[in-house]
């Protein structure tokens, strides 16, 4: 008898996405915009970090094992350190499957990255 169980798949909602902050060029932060915005990209400024990200973020099916993306020349406790600190800066989000768990990025926070870093220039550039 097998203890797996077929999840549903659920469609991203391309107008869900709720930006941590406004285009840089719209306006200056509030505090806790700059905070939340400092948090991701404090998470991301770690080189081991952003391989994992981009590791999750590019995984066929959107989401992968830490058994696939483990190997970024650390040991698996700092790796498990890394992905709590992308988790806790609202990065990724994980589930655990028997012994193993799974992380995604959610579309949410991609789009919402693209959208505080696009910018249309105000003039021409310097």
């Amino acid at each position: 008898m097998s203890n797996t169980k077929v999840l549903p798949l659920i469609e991203a909602d391309s107008t869900a996405v709720a930006p941590c902050c406004p285009p840089l060029t719209e306006r200056p932060f509030s505090a806790d915009e700059a905070e939340t915005a400092a948090r991701m990209f404090k998470a991301l400024g770690d080189p081991v970090r952003l391989r994992l990200f981009s590791a999750v973020a590019s995984h066929e099916g959107g989401e992968a094992c830490v058994c696939d993306i483990s190997d970024v020349g650390v040991s698996q406790p700092t790796v498990s350190h890394h992905l709590k600190k992308l988790k806790e800066a609202g990065l990724l989000t994980s589930e655990r499957r028997g012994t193993w768990v799974y992380y995604r990025v959610e579309p949410s926070v991609l789009a919402a990255m693209g959208r505080l870093l696009t910018a249309v220039p105000a003039g021409p550039v310097r």
